[in-house]
């Protein structure tokens, strides 16, 4: 079975310049489920400059757009990163490590 990942923003923070609820960061969580098994994974990315001339007033703004420069503000590799840390929390779940233990010393 495939691993199905959700992205979504939980949070944001403005500031009141260079326009009114300029948003500066967002607070994202990536989940990933395969059949009964789950994991996920948080964050926050931060814009620098983000909007420019394409402002958008905070109330007009959709979770898909802020998602995209989420994606864009991690570089070429970042989602497809975050996603690998959840396939691994999954994948340990299904394949618990094994875990050595200490035994008394033979003499």
């Amino acid at each position: 079975m495939a691993i199905t990942y959700t992205w979504t923003v939980t949070n944001m923070s403005v500031l009141q310049t260079p326009q009114p609820d300029f948003v500066v960061d967002a607070q994202w969580l990536c989940t990933g489920v395969d059949g009964d098994y789950s994991g996920e994974i948080n964050g926050i990315q931060a814009f620098p400059d983000q909007q420019g001339d394409d402002f958008v007033p905070y109330a007009n703004l959709t979770e898909s757009e802020v998602l995209g420069w989420i994606w864009e503000q991690m570089g070429e590799d970042g989602k497809s990163n975050w996603e690998a840390c959840v396939a691994g929390q999954i994948d340990s779940e299904k394949n618990p490590p094994v875990s050595p233990t200490q035994e008394p010393l033979p003499w």
